[in-house]
């Protein structure tokens, strides 16, 4: 079995954290895709964040009334090994680097 991490998505309009209203699921749950994981509010509004991946809860971090940054770990799931490279997330650390290509800025006369 693999583990992986789910932290807490971009939520858009420039939103930076959440505070944890409501865990929906609780440690040892199995889930399925898409299945309601917890609630959170932000400056903006009450979102419902469904489960990017079926498993097994092994771990939530964060309790209602908890705020948590935006790329911080929201909850970690148990899955198959066979399963683990298909949904999930890369840590930070191991990302790819987005490569920019600047072009040249010509010179004013």
């Amino acid at each position: 079995m693999a583990e992986i991490s789910f932290p807490l998505p971009d939520l858009g309009e420039g939103l930076i954290e959440a505070t944890v209203l409501e865990w929906l699921v609780a440690e040892g749950d199995r889930v399925e895709r898409n299945h309601p994981l917890v609630e959170v509010e932000t400056t903006k509004s009450a979102v419902e964040l469904p489960s990017p991946q079926a498993g097994k809860v092994v771990k939530i971090h964060g309790e209602p009334g908890d705020t948590i940054k935006v790329g911080d770990p929201l909850i970690v799931f148990e899955v198959p090994d066979d399963t683990a490279g298909i949904v999930g997330t890369v840590p930070k650390e191991e990302a790819p680097k987005r490569r920019v290509r600047l072009s040249p800025v010509p010179d004013e006369d």
